[in-house]
């Protein structure tokens, strides 16, 4: 397939400057030479992007993430390398941005527009469409600084999406408004990987990494760990934040660098480890004479793990996934387990489900265990694996108990005929 974007040896430097002479005589005294300090927001980063694909870019804060966005759009330019994209590009990095206060909506829709590349036809012709998905129909000629934050955001990604790209590049910007509009802007995402477009998306979410994107690239301190499928590149991603030791602090800008987003996806706990997952097992009836179970069947998963330091208050959580990374079920521990407390030594978990509704298909476990404020511990992604096999007609994912009952025409005095199936 084509390449849509080559990213080739791209690193950007910006300048940090901790001290500012705001007046003349400093200015003079100083010859003019104000201190600053070379920070490498990005360092020899190279990727593929083929067409018609959708890459995931994950990391903590400060690591990069819409720096490079920033690079693949032509907004910032590489210190040194080169970015290459080939197609026409619009970029979702800040909603809203270039919207003035005092204009009307209607107003900002075509002075956003063309800030996009549509012509003032273009923006004729789409414009009811726009303002429906926003769902401003009535405030529309208001305006838009006596808006909320929620109309703004959505008029904002309603007038981005109104372009028709052959390269999207989303930044953190799929969480706007309520639950039934975030719906609406994924249900226009997954419209344009139908449509055979590419697109970047950067995330702090996990779960929408999972969902929408082919692969992952994950960063770290301005470098590429790796790019994998999402399931790899989040395990990644996880594991170098354990083993380095991140403590989630309030986000700060510095001076000269973009903000890299808000927030992080897991919290986790100082370089020792004081909760260490060995491994994970999945336990079911009959495994001594076959490796799968029948749906409806009991299926238990024990984790093993070793305390290194007392911890209290811990809590164990499973997450199970298709085979293409689809949430299944995920739940926490609860009752006496929540809050028990863990001296040093070895010990087990076990996650026991009574009857395993899932039909046919090969699933996951993600095992973590997290401390009484939250802090993850550590991950086991995947813990394990196991398969279910349904010999009943029943499709789709879940097996649901189900009775049918049907009273025939003109037979009132007949007994009806009942079945089930599963």
């Amino acid at each position: 397939m084509s390449v849509a974007i080559d990213i080739q040896g791209v690193s950007k430097r910006f300048r940090l400057y901790h001290q500012k002479y705001t007046s003349l005589k400093e200015r003079i005294v100083h010859g003019g030479h104000v201190p600053f300090e070379e920070f490498w927001a990005l360092e020899s980063v190279s990727a593929e992007i083929t067409a018609g694909q959708t890459l995931g870019i994950l990391g903590r804060n400060g690591c990069g993430k819409s720096t490079l966005l920033k690079c693949i759009a032509g907004i910032l330019q590489p210190t040194s390398g080169q970015v290459v994209v080939r197609g026409q590009l619009a970029a979702m990095l800040e909603l809203g941005a270039g919207f003035q206060p005092e204009l009307s909506g209607r107003d900002n829709i075509y002075l956003n527009g063309s800030l996009l590349g549509l012509s003032t036809k273009e923006i004729d012709r789409r414009f009811d469409e726009i303002v429906a998905f926003a769902e401003l129909e009535q405030f529309i000629d208001n305006q838009v600084k006596y808006y909320s934050s929620g109309m703004y955001v959505r008029l904002g990604f309603s007038v981005a999406v109104s372009v028709e790209p052959d390269v999207l590049l989303v930044d953190e910007v799929l969480a706007v408004g309520d639950e039934r509009f975030q719906m609406k802007c994924m249900d226009r995402i997954q419209q344009f990987q139908r449509d055979g477009r590419t697109i970047v998306v950067v995330s702090h979410s996990p779960d929408l990494m999972r969902d929408i994107c082919d692969n992952v690239l994950v960063m770290d301190r301005g470098k590429v760990v790796t790019i994998a499928a999402a399931g790899e590149a989040i395990r990644v991603f996880r594991e170098r934040l354990i083993e380095s030791g991140f403590a989630p602090e309030p986000a700060t800008q510095d001076a000269g660098a973009p903000a890299d987003g808000e927030g992080s996806p897991v919290d986790v706990v100082a370089p020792q480890r004081r909760v260490k997952l060995l491994s994970a097992t999945a336990l079911y009836e009959r495994q001594e004479e076959r490796n799968y179970i029948e749906s409806g069947e009991p299926i238990s998963v024990r984790v093993d793990f070793e305390v290194a330091a007392p911890v209290s208050g811990v809590q164990f959580k499973i997450t199970l996934l298709t085979d293409r990374e689809a949430l299944v079920f995920s739940s926490t521990s609860s009752g006496s387990v929540e809050g028990m407390p863990l001296d040093v030594g070895r010990g087990s978990a076990t996650f026991a489900f009574d009857s395993m509704l899932l039909l046919d298909g090969r699933f996951s476990a993600t095992i973590e265990v997290r401390d009484a404020g939250g802090v993850v511990l550590d991950i086991l992604d995947p813990g394990c694996h196991f398969e279910v096999m349904n010999p009943g007609r029943a499709k789709g994912l879940v097996g649901l108990p189900l009775r049918v009952t049907v009273s025939p025409p003109g037979a009132a005095d007949q007994p009806e005929a009942v079945a089930s199936a599963r």
